[in-house]
C-alpha cells in the first residue's frame, strides 16, 4: 500500500511541476528623460 502511495505522490507532484505558469502582469515603467543643459545667454551676438 504504501508503494502505491508514494507513486500516486510522485504522479501528482511531476504533474503540478509541469503545469503552465501564469503568465506575470507586464509593468510599463516610462524610461526617464535625458538629462540635457540649460542654453546659457551669451550676449547679442552669441560670443
Amino acid at each position: 500500500m504504501s508503494k502505491k502511495l508514494v507513486l500516486g505522490l510522485v504522479l501528482v507532484s511531476a504533474f503540478a511541476a509541469c503545469q503552465r505558469q501564469a503568465p506575470e502582469p507586464e509593468v510599463y515603467v516610462p524610461a526617464p528623460a535625458p538629462i540635457t543643459t540649460e542654453p546659457v545667454y551669451q550676449g547679442k551676438y552669441g560670443s
